[in-house]
């Protein structure tokens, strides 16, 4: 009999020194191991994480990309995902399989306007099934021909392959790895504090929404076949549009025959208080795409839900030679995966269960009305967000909203990092930009543990800006 190898067992020193030797760390620059030892994280309870020297942090980010929404050590998500692999673990989506059938049951009860779902296993993945939807659509039916731009916002991002990045707004993520796809057509963000246009909420026209329809009649209507945006741009600096905003370019869409794109990624299953961060405004999407908090970061799984409209442009004769092509000629491998479809469903059911959204709006307030004390502060130009997702804008002037440099705000973050909380930022996305930082804790959060949180950020400033 083969003893059962532990794979959890560990050599500290060992571990450190490998951490070093063999891992190729995601957004971070290379040289940083030069200088010292990188952070490695072993356990995570609730809200707090465990490094492998036995510091304890609290974690405000939900693991560093907004995605552990129900909080660490969930033994029931570990349970029910083991029970499922041991029973069948995978088969590639050309076959259905009945954890398949009953998420995809569960997305389309939050989503009633919606009528099919379409499995893969990251939100860039999401995203590139959607652009590959309107893509095929603009060649294959009749009302859609040459309809194959898709339009993106500045400041949004959605992701990270070739084809993600070719509809992201942020420079510094995109610098270096061009030549990016063609038929992909930017239009302004919707940052009230920094208005690409000048005004001043109020006063103005809603011009962020209005102004999209210009820049598509200068490309063709003809030619356009998607726009994708974030319900609240999210890495770009946790941007929430103004009510008025998604109805204005709902229309514009509507009139020119355009699926409007919502990237959920971050902000699907209940991150801003509500199950979808569209809810929060009039619009109804035709392609939804989510991510990250689909199963609580537990298993990886993305989704692209579609209405039946679209899904039937696809509907085609196999046994028609003109025609046989026509169907969504596409598979993603991890889009099989049963037990991330555990995952999602267990991760789903303690959102609804203990009542995760009511936390977020209840504690989400409290959180948005302790930074925006911070306002008191010379160096705080603008807090903004909505339920447990927040932002706040790092300034040397408040008058000209010139923005803290680079090195203030690394400085600003370790100095939060040495109170052993983790926050985040916007990371090498924006040249001069990158003065936000983020908040985006696991819903599970007490207004306590907001209370050490906002303390620290505050102590944070005080070390960093005197």
């Amino acid at each position: 009999m083969i003893d059962k190898k532990d794979w959890l067992a560990y050599d500290t020193e060992e571990m450190v020194v490998a951490d070093k030797d063999v891992l190729w760390h995601h957004l971070k620059p290379h040289r940083v191991f030069d200088a010292a030892e990188q952070m490695i994280i072993v356990e995570g309870k609730g809200i707090m994480v465990t490094d492998i020297r036995g510091r304890e942090y609290m974690d405000a980010t939900s693991g560093g990309v907004w995605s552990v929404l129900v909080g660490y050590g969930r033994d029931s998500i570990a349970e029910a995902v083991c029970e499922q692999l041991k029973k069948m673990p995978y088969f590639a989506g050309v076959f259905g399989n009945v954890p398949s059938i009953k998420f995809a049951q569960k997305l389309l009860e939050k989503l009633p306007n919606h009528d099919k779902v379409y499995f893969s296993n990251s939100g860039s993945e999401a995203n590139e099934k959607a652009f590959k939807i309107v893509r095929q659509a603009s060649r294959i039916s009749p009302d859609r021909k040459g309809k194959y731009k898709i339009m993106f916002r500045d400041r949004d991002y959605h992701g990270t392959t070739i084809g993600a990045m070719s509809a992201t707004g942020q420079a510094q993520r995109r610098e270096g790895f061009g030549p990016f796809l063609e038929g992909f057509v930017e239009f302004p963000h919707c940052a009230c504090y920094r208005c690409p246009h000048g005004k001043n909420y109020g006063d103005c026209d809603i011009e962020c929404a209005r102004k999209v329809e210009d820049i598509i009649l200068k490309e063709g209507p003809g030619t356009i076949g998607g726009m994708i945006v974030e319900p609240i741009t999210a890495g770009g600096g946790i941007l929430k549009p103004v009510p008025e905003y998604y109805p204005i370019l709902q229309g514009i869409c509507k009139k020119y025959d355009i699926w409007m794109i919502m990237d959920e990624v971050v902000c699907g299953f209940g991150r801003t208080g509500k199950f979808w961060g569209h809810e929060h405004y009039d619009v109804d999407p035709d392609i939804i795409t989510m991510a990250k908090g689909l199963a609580s970061s537990y298993e990886a799984l993305s989704a692209t839900v579609v209405k039946q409209k679209i899904y039937d442009v696809f509907l085609c004769d196999p046994s028609d030679p003109e025609d046989r092509l026509n169907y969504f000629r596409d598979i993603s491998t991890y889009g099989g995966c049963t037990s991330a479809m555990i995952a999602a469903l267990e991760s789903t059911r303690i959102i609804e269960e203990e009542n995760l959204l009511g936390n977020t709006i209840e504690v989400g307030a409290y959180m948005i009305e302790k930074l925006e004390a911070l306002r008191k502060y010379n160096c705080v130009g603008d807090v903004r967000g909505e339920g447990l997702f927040a932002g706040i804008e790092f300034v040397q002037d408040k008058v000209t909203k010139e923005p803290v440099t680079e090195s203030q705000m690394a400085q600003l973050m370790g100095n939060v990092m040495a109170q052993n909380v983790i926050v985040g930022r916007t990371n090498s996305s924006f040249h001069g930009l990158n003065n936000t930082m983020n908040l985006a804790p696991s819903l599970i959060i007490t207004k306590d543990q907001v209370d050490i949180i906002v303390a620290a950020v505050e102590t944070a400033i005080q070390k960093t800006f005197g």
